[in-house]
């Protein structure tokens, strides 16, 4: 019986009777140690058993596993693995290697396995899944657990996390539990200590704060009544369990020290271990009695994570030493749990434990379990005396650190590692890791200066090494590393905006005589195009970042870093088509191979490629679910380019307050990175919502201001001249400067979209009307074909505005019809109805095409499965491409099916859904 708990009781009835009538909920419930967490988690087990004849699940975070990749998440669903043939091949392959049974696996696969295989577990009804003590679960289990609990939604799965402070949620709901009201603790202390003098009753009440355990656990070491000085409530409960702990017989005090040392609570070993250490083996039953431990078959634990800790505390050093020794013995067969007890039972520098530890970490990282290898090359580290080897094993442990986004600790490592480091190479590669967490942490500047440093130390060992007999396949190693950390240096650079770091950058990269067959020709390539943008302007510079775009679009596969550089670049030269191309054909790589860790970066390409050709649901599909990835990934230096895209699409929907909360999200993220080729985004969505409105004085402004400022530099800022354009000639003033900007620019990219756009600021800059219109007219033409709705809608508004100006009304009717359409479709409500007043003006009061309508009915989401649906695809393969369940998948088929007008899926096939 729970005592003061029908209020949290409540809430676990409402996601128990959710998940009846098939919707997924998800719950961490938070609260000190003691105040009931796992009893209402045992509330919530025999409710859904018993009452509700849900499957239940349960695994607990064990705090001796924290460092051994994936081993909370086979406690959990070690049971379900005869259901891994259901489940697509990535994802089988992923759970198998996370369970040890395959190679290697990816983490973030891993979570959509999880989710997967869970859905699959809920086939056959409701599924209960509960997690304890989630503050100790292993970074691996706890990414992929959050990344499926991220994504529950009509699989009739409730996953319930019981967790003390320091569980990251990540935006999980949550429950924190308070004390248990006063007539509640009475109850509870009557119930379990009847007879209690009443000042200590009374006592008790007061000073226990509501919190269960001690209300039952204290009356057994009861205060003094003139001890009135107060401890720490779990410190004050844990002496109670070491005042128990203390009664039991030295045999049975020991069993308590073995299973609080065995990882798991493995009976078989620890029996075995008593036999080793001469333990009685009646010792494990006379501590079962004492209610401190439960023996459930092959698996042994204590009754509260609090006795674990007091039954390690009463143990001896030198006997828990000893503990240690014996277990690493007797765990030949699990190496990474040996190797662990081998490090804790030593005592100085001990390098058989610290390569235990060393071989251990590898096989972490070939798990993908990052988190784990950095805690375990740490510790090896610390017990490895050749200061050279511990030197390696720390830069080892801070890569680890980095790679699971841990850059405090990574910083930590990195600084021990240099007090030891004495050779160039290590010196440079200790660069090139304090540049990537200076990027991390907001330094730009610094990174570029550390990449650049490292460079010339890797280049002059090279140079030094060219002369001396057999050291030519070195020092090639020794440029090629060179060259790639220039490339990211120049890389770093462009983002600053910064054209002497990216012409030195450059400079440095041809000096370095790299050959063709080094493989840095397109990086070379794409460093010298930028430095020549930079410092000499589009005629010389868009040219060479063409060619480097064109040879991206040409590859098919592979190449992944040169592809997605390409991506990005394909904007600056007005490029979309290929840039969409390239970034579609990576995504569908990624997923189809389960990578899940590179699609943040391939979002930010694919979702500002549909933006520029007019796909704007499209794009805000891509930005939406790129923004979750990144919530898995820890990758948030790129969230800002999603939320400027998002930003700017709100601005053309007249979504303001949306505009400017997105916005001010992508700014901060990179004001003070100086990141600027991100900030255009943010400096461009609020005028062209200014812009939109007819707040042409505002929109000026922003433009103005945004280029006075860093973006000046930037080959973004070419974007914003059509609108500096419009807006300025709508104020009656001049716009000589954005035009020459805008002209130098489309001229050298030599796109028919660009030139269409020019030919419309021509237009409108043209006083006389003859000369305006055959601008118009010949932009018109061009825009046809060209990918580019949006600036076709409204190069054929500004047309019609004029034509209607003139009093040419019949002349301007189809040019504002097919603007409002257009607008119309692409959801942009403030231009649509500017091109319907203007509509109006010349006497035309039709209605826009209802296909627009529909599809703007659909969500983001809904839009992405509709679309895989109306392919063939079925729920599962959908749900495998989305990260999404099938059953939420047959979910949001099911609420689109009624907005399209549509009765199954057959009928897909045959709607324009683009």
């Amino acid at each position: 019986m729970l005592w003061g708990r029908a209020t949290d009781q409540a809430v676990i009835d409402g996601l128990l009777d959710e998940a009846l009538v098939g919707r997924s909920g998800v719950l961490v419930v938070r609260g000190e140690p003691g105040i009931g967490k796992t009893s209402l988690l045992a509330y919530a087990a025999d409710r859904a058993r018993d009452v509700r004849d849900m499957r239940v699940l349960r695994g607990v975070g064990v705090e001796t596993e924290a460092e051994i990749p994936f081993a909370s998440l086979h406690l959990l669903l070690g049971h379900g693995l005869d259901r891994l043939d259901a489940l697509p091949a990535p994802q089988a392959a992923a759970l198998r290697g996370a369970f040890g049974l395959a190679p290697v696996t990816n983490r973030l696969l891993t979570g959509l396995a999880v989710l997967s295989l869970l859905a699959e577990l809920a086939e056959g009804g409701p599924l209960l899944c509960l997690v304890d003590d989630a503050q100790w679960l292993d970074q691996e289990s706890a990414q992929a657990l959050r990344f499926a609990a991220h994504r529950l939604h009509a699989e009739g799965i409730v996953m319930i996390f019981a967790a003390r402070d320091g569980f990251d949620p990540s935006g999980l709901p949550e429950h924190r539990l308070p004390g248990i009201d006063a007539g509640s603790a009475a109850a509870l202390l009557d119930h379990a200590a009847p007879g209690l003098a009443p000042g200590t009753r009374d006592r008790l009440i007061e000073e226990s704060c509501g919190n269960p355990l001690a209300l039952l656990e204290l009356p057994r070491t009861a205060p003094p009544a003139y001890d009135r000085s107060p401890l720490p409530l779990p410190d004050r409960i844990q002496q109670a369990y070491t005042a128990r702990i203390a009664e039991l017989p030295a045999d049975a005090q020991q069993a308590l020290l073995l299973t609080a040392l065995t990882d798991g609570g493995d009976l078989d070993v620890i029996v075995r271990a008593q036999r080793e250490l001469g333990v009685a083996p009646a010792a494990l039953g006379v501590a079962e009695k004492s209610g401190l431990i439960r023996i459930d078959g092959r698996r042994v634990t204590f009754t509260h994570p609090l006795m674990r800790a007091a039954a390690f505390r009463h143990g001896t050093y030198d006997l828990r030493l000893e503990v240690h020794a014996v277990l690493a013995r007797l765990l030949e067969h699990q190496p990474d749990r040996r190797a662990w007890h081998l490090a804790a039972a030593a005592t100085g520098p001990d390098e058989t434990a610290a390569l235990a530890l060393e071989q251990a970490a590898r096989r972490a990282r070939d798990r993908d379990g990052d988190a784990a290898a950095c805690a375990a090359l740490e510790r090896a580290a610390e017990l490895t005396e050749d200061r050279a080897r511990k030197a390696g094993r720390l830069t080892a442990a801070a890569v680890a650190a980095a790679d699971a986004g841990q850059a405090g600790r990574a910083k930590q490592l990195v600084e021990r590692a240099a007090e030891l480091v004495t050779d160039p190479r290590s010196r440079a590669r200790l660069c090139e890791l304090r540049a990537r967490i200076a990027f991390d942490e907001g330094a730009p500047y610094l990174a570029h200066d550390l990449l650049m440093q490292g460079a010339e130390e890797l280049a002059a060992l090279a140079d030094a090494d060219t002369d001396a007999e057999g050291s030519g396949g070195q020092s090639r190693q020794d440029r090629i590393a060179a060259g790639l950390m220039l490339t990211d240096a120049a890389r770093n650079a462009w983002q600053l905006s910064d054209p002497d770091r990216v012409a030195e950058a450059a400079a440095r990269l041809h000096e370095l005589d790299l050959r063709p067959g080094d493989g840095l020709d397109p990086a070379v390539q794409a460093v010298t195009g930028a430095a020549v943008l930079l410092r000499q302007g589009p005629a010389q510079g868009v040219p060479i970042m063409r060619d480097m775009v064109a040879s991206g679009g040409r590859m098919t596969s592979g190449a992944h870093t040169f592809r997605i550089n390409a991506a990005f670049v394909a904007p600056l030269v007005g490029d979309f088509r290929t840039g969409h191309d390239i970034s579609a054909a990576m995504a569908a790589e990624c997923r189809a191979a389960g990578d899940v860790g590179k699609l943040p970066l391939v979002h930010v390409t694919l979702a500002a490629a549909e933006l520029y050709l007019g796909r704007f649901r499209d794009a805000e599909a891509t930005a939406a679910e790129g923004l979750r990835l990144i919530s898995d990934t820890g990758q948030r230096n790129r969230a800002g380019y999603l939320e400027g895209t998002l930003a700017w699409l709100a601005a053309v929907r007249g979504e303001a307050d949306r505009c400017a909360e997105l916005a001010a999200r992508c700014r901060d993220r990179f004001d003070a990175n100086h990141i600027v080729n991100g900030l255009a985004w943010a400096e461009w969505a609020p005028a062209l919502l200014d812009l939109g409105r007819g707040r042409y004085a505002e929109a000026l402004d922003r433009l103005d201001a945004a280029m006075t400022g860093p973006v000046r530099h930037q080959i973004q800022a070419v974007y914003f001249a059509p609108d500096q354009i419009e807006a300025a000639v709508r104020l009656g003033l001049p716009a000589h400067e954005p035009l020459c900007r805008f002209e130098e620019w489309a001229t050298a990219s030599g796109q028919d979209w660009a030139t269409a756009v020019l030919h419309r600021c021509r237009a409108l800059v043209e006083p006389d009307g003859e000369r305006a219109h055959e601008h118009f007219r010949t932009a018109v033409r061009l825009h046809a074909g060209s990918g580019r709705p949006w600036e076709a809608a409204r190069t054929r508004l500004a047309f019609g505005e004029r034509l209607r100006r003139e009093r040419d009304k019949g002349s301007a009717r189809p040019h504002l019809r097919a603007a409002w359409e257009t607008f119309e479709r692409l959801g942009a409500r403030p231009w649509a109805e500017r091109a319907s007043t203007e509509l109006r003006a010349t006497g035309d009061t039709g209605s826009p095409a209802a296909r627009g309508e529909a599809l703007s009915a659909l969500s983001p989401q809904e839009l992405q499965i509709v679309r895989l649906a109306a392919k063939g695809l079925t729920n599962r393969e959908i749900g495998a491409q989305l990260f999404l369940s099938p059953k939420t998948v047959s979910y949001h088929l099911y609420r689109a099916f009624p907005k399209l007008n549509v009765a199954s899926r057959a009928q897909l096939a045959g709607l324009d859904l683009s």
